[in-house]
């Protein structure tokens, strides 16, 4: 079998709208089938929405990245340092993987895995030797990738999806 190579960028300012479409789509092929629709919109609507995008795109701290396979994004990458992390944890010697997607049709191709190396190397070339990230507790696919990867749990805390508090299970990796 010929192993499929990505080709991973950073987000440019000018490609949020691409970055807003691919967010949308991969959220609702994570989560839909186990959400209701106003809990699936209500996230979106506040939490993907191109204004919140763009001004994620302008925190020093954080970084999205495409992954391309040939001339298609088939996926990408949020990586949070310093202040721009959803929790203090892990003594500030961590950085965060807040979004971690690749397109359904692509999965399970070892791609998820090439993205997941080169966040650790952007880490590492920013001086971490550690990750974490926030994984819900009923998305077994992704605590089933993470456990492989090496990642252990070291506690829990409140995702707000719309109306509904869901608990993701934190998760870090020393490397």
């Amino acid at each position: 079998m010929i192993a499929l190579a990505l080709s991973i960028h950073t987000v440019r300012p000018k490609e949020v709208d691409k970055l807003h479409r691919l967010s949308i789509q991969t959220f609702k092929e994570t989560f839909e089938a186990q959400n209701t629709a106003e809990d699936m919109q209500a996230y979106i609507e506040k939490q993907l929405n191109l204004e919140q995008l763009t001004t994620e795109l302008q925190n020093q701290d954080s970084f999205f990245y495409f992954a391309h396979l040939d001339k298609e994004v088939v996926g990408y990458l949020k990586l949070n340092f310093n202040q721009a992390q959803k929790e203090s944890v892990l003594e500030g010697k961590a950085f965060e993987i807040e979004r971690f997607y690749i397109l359904i049709i692509h999965q399970g191709k070892g791609l998820g895995s090439q993205l997941f190396n080169k966040a650790i190397e952007i880490g590492k070339d920013k001086g971490y030797e550690q990750l974490w990230l926030g994984v819900w507790e009923h998305n077994i696919r992704a605590l089933e990738f993470y456990s492989e990867k090496g990642l252990n749990a070291f506690g829990t805390h409140m995702f707000e999806l719309g109306q509904d508090a869901q608990t993701d299970i934190l998760m870090q990796l020393k490397f």
